[in-house]
């Protein structure tokens, strides 16, 4: 298998490749085929006949392996694969844009600054969680978020744009990197209200929330990737082009959390995104747009227990996450008028009195990421969605690769992480 899938990348490296201005890499954190599926039902119009096509239906190019280095395993974390899909090397679980001797890699982003390009990470974590970090940074654990932020300023800045989460890394006791930057020429926003008044020309740094954003259900800007995006493109835009890295990151965050309202609103902000690129292509094509997920998350099936059926209509109408939904529902008494009026369904008294005695259990409880309340309303949607899971965990299933605009040939097929590096590298001439 590794013979063939490194043949079908050196095949596709090999290929005429037509000039290329910018390249728009995107990262749908956990996001395997179940996801896009699920998508298309989610957002499909019940009052007609036909299921309508999505943004990543008509940009389906190929698959690829997602596996990381051999001390890891078959399934890898967020760092492994996205420091493969930087660099083009395989590394171990936790790495970020090292080899697994430790050693740092040379990032496609880091090439193209090299080149003379604008660079840029939009991502809905914090600017130095896994993904973005193994295409800025290098450093033998992505736990180490604080020397990750440092290296931000310590190792020279490598981008012009930096919008996303995380002011508690970089607005510390010990350390004011937001300070820095500033002192580096950087404009600062922690608003995206701020976004439609940036100066042109001028590098900038967003951060928008402690760590990462609210969930798209809970945002005040519930398509604030789309929103970052146009904001980023219009300050990297130049004569030499652009690299720019695009991260949804919490469609994993909702996958570990196997909630699947949050995961279908997360990706719908990233449809629309997509939806955007697609029109930006159409007026730029020289630009290239690669779409892809590290791995997936959460082993998410859609139907469960034997029943043939999907319901995605009590998650349409949903106004506000799981999350939003418990806390809610552990500040005030639990009534069955009141869970209705948060779920915007019908549901039972043995539901309402499941979620009372999990509100009990949450008062000894030392769950962090999956308090008893949160479980219990996932599993009321759950039910009435007749979503399944398998894990809260990754799992190692190949994910799908989307292209559009100049090259897509390039990464159709059958291939490797790895190799979506490989030829972004060509493409930008190394």
């Amino acid at each position: 298998m590794t013979l063939l899938l490194a043949a079908c990348g050196n095949e596709n490296q090999v290929s005429k490749t037509q000039p290329v201005k910018n390249i728009i890499m995107v990262v749908s954190d956990g996001t395997g085929p179940a996801y896009t599926t699920a998508y298309r039902y989610y957002n499909d119009d019940p009052t007609t006949e036909t299921i309508e096509e999505t943004v990543f239906d008509r940009h389906l190019v190929g698959m690829a392996s997602t596996y990381p280095a051999r001390v890891s395993g078959y399934v890898t974390d967020s760092a492994a694969a996205a420091t493969a899909l930087s660099t083009g090397i395989k590394s171990y679980n936790g790495a970020i844009g090292v080899d697994v001797n430790k050693q740092p890699i040379q990032t496609v982003l880091e090439y193209a600054k090299l080149t003379g390009k604008k660079t840029g990470v939009v991502v809905t974590s914090q600017i130095n969680h896994a993904t973005p970090a193994s295409y800025l940074a290098h450093n033998e654990s992505r736990k180490n978020y604080d020397a990750i932020a440092n290296s931000y300023i310590d190792d020279g800045i490598k981008a012009d744009v930096y919008l996303g989460g995380g002011w508690e890394y970089f607005i510390r006791d010990d350390r004011n990197l937001v300070e820095e930057f500033k002192t580096a020429g950087f404009q600062y926003v922690d608003n995206y209200d701020q976004l439609g008044s940036l100066k042109a020309n001028t590098p900038v740094l967003g951060l928008f929330d402690k760590v990462g954003l609210p969930w798209a259900l809970d945002d005040k800007h519930p398509n604030r990737l789309s929103i970052m995006t146009k904001a980023a493109i219009k300050q990297l835009e130049n004569d030499n082009g652009y690299f720019m890295l695009i991260e949804a990151s919490q469609v994993d965050w909702a996958g570990h959390g196997n909630d699947i309202a949050s995961a279908m609103t997360e990706i719908n902000d990233l449809a629309i995104t997509m939806e955007y690129l697609e029109e930006y292509v159409k007026l730029h094509p020289d630009t290239l747009v690669i779409l892809t997920a590290d791995h997936s998350t959460g082993g998410l099936t859609i139907a469960a227990d034997g029943k043939y059926e999907w319901n995605p209509e009590f998650i349409r109408t949903m106004t506000e996450s799981a999350t939003s939904i418990a806390n809610k529902l552990i500040a005030t008494d639990i009534t069955k008028s009141f869970v209705e009026e948060l779920l915007h369904f019908t549901v039972s008294d043995e539901e309402v009195n499941r979620l009372q005695q999990a509100k009990i259990e949450q008062q000894t409880s030392t769950s962090e990421y999956n308090p008893p309340v949160y479980n219990a309303v996932k599993a009321i949607i759950d039910k009435r969605t007749n979503t399944g899971w398998t894990t809260s965990g990754h799992t190692g299933v190949d994910v799908q690769v989307f292209a559009m605009g100049a090259n897509t040939d390039m990464f159709k097929g059958i291939i490797d992480n790895t190799d979506i590096a490989k030829n972004i590298f060509t493409l930008l001439g190394r």
